[in-house]
């Protein structure tokens, strides 16, 4: 088991190269490490061992009851369910003569549906790094070191200085490329929450506020929510024909113990999407705000790169692109600072020297997007 947790972090690892942002790197490394390891563990559990035991008689052998219930679906009494003093437990009666019957289906596809949901995570990355096209891999030419000969250094910073004046203005493609992965981070947990709302039959959206609210509660009658949506005892009905040829029904109460795991594996992915979203919907107006305020791609120049002069970022980005600003950003992200600052404060000395007022598309005061 350990080996297998050791190669799924090796395949989840995120490169050295930064190409996004932190809150994007949640999505498509920690998350699917989590969801991936999710699975493996409700897979483990389900197919080693019993995930479930049903009292048997002996006209019924243990293993066949288990199988069918597991494979038919066992249900809980919905009457039953918010009146757990009388029936002794949740959702399980000595009759179900006229009462509502709670099928859970759902058991049998979690580890089926942890595995499609952390592929779904994965998508948005899947999607940026192949229009990224190793781009800031590209550019970077191992400078991200910055322990390399003065005659090497000078030409690798002279490459990159060409192409960024050379392409100046022409990068807004490629800002809002990642913009729209970002959108569809946030979308996808979003969606899954909604996805898992319709696969536990419309009880996750409330989950975790139902489970805060028993946490903060005195009442005796009080009912979990956790074991209301995933049952640790529910029945099961067998059908069999006897010795004469009639059909006989058998009532069997069953145990579900990998719901245990179930229950706790939910609420925690119950409040990690909700911070996911919250995290990821403050990333996106912070993006909205740096497409249409310039002053402020400035100000996060300077609080990030204190290395570059103030009236350098000033002239980069008064006479640069939003889709520019994103790339030299990643840039300094990933290359090593001393060489950062020696590439804007030449990109700066050149865009001084030429007067763009007499050239088309450039204009001398700050540029909008």
């Amino acid at each position: 088991m350990l080996d297998i947790f050791r190669g799924l972090k090796s395949l989840i690892r995120v490169s050295h190269i930064h190409i996004d942002s932190p809150i994007f790197r949640l999505h498509y490394s920690l998350t699917v490490l989590i969801l991936i390891a999710f699975s493996l563990i409700v897979t483990t559990r389900q197919y080693v061992g019993n995930p479930i035991d049903c009292i048997h008689t002996k006209d019924i052998p243990e293993d066949v009851l288990n199988t069918y219930c597991w494979i038919h679906s066992t249900f809980t009494l919905v009457e039953s369910t918010s009146a757990p003093k009388t029936s002794g437990y949740p959702g399980v009666s000595t009759s179900s003569q006229g009462k509502e019957k709670k099928l859970y289906r759902y058991y049998q596809w979690v580890c089926f549906c942890l595995f499609f949901q952390a592929i779904l995570f994965y998508a948005p990355r899947w999607l940026w790094k192949s229009w990224e096209g190793g781009k800031i891999h590209a550019l970077m030419m191992d400078l991200d070191v910055g322990v390399c000969s003065e005659i090497e250094k000078k030409q690798k910073k002279k490459l990159m200085i060409d192409y960024l004046w050379e392409n100046l203005r022409y990068n807004n493609w490629y800002a809002y490329k990642y913009f729209f992965c970002e959108v569809l981070a946030l979308l996808n947990v979003i969606g899954q929450m909604f996805l898992m709302d319709r696969f536990f039959d419309g009880a996750f959206l409330t989950y975790g506020f139902k489970v805060i609210e028993w946490l903060n509660s005195d009442d005796e009658d009080r009912l979990d929510p956790m074991v209301e949506i995933f049952p640790r005892m529910t029945k099961c009905t067998f059908r069999k024909f006897g010795v004469s040829g009639d059909l006989e029904k058998h009532d069997s109460l069953c145990i579900l113990p990998l719901n245990v795991v179930n229950e706790k594996i939910y609420i925690f992915l119950w409040f990690w999407f909700i911070i996911l979203c919250v995290l990821s919907i403050s990333v996106l107006v912070l993006r909205v705000i740096i497409i249409f305020s310039p002053r402020m791609r400035v100000y996060l120049l300077r609080m990030r790169y204190r290395l570059v002069r103030s009236d350098a970022v000033d002239l980069i980005v008064r006479r640069s692109k939003m889709g520019d600003w994103f790339l030299f950003y990643m840039l300094g992200e990933n290359v090593d600072s001393v060489i950062f600052r020696d590439v804007l404060h030449e990109l700066a000395n050149r865009l001084a020297r030429h007067n763009f007022h007499h050239i088309s598309g450039f204009k001398g005061d700050i540029q909008e997007p």
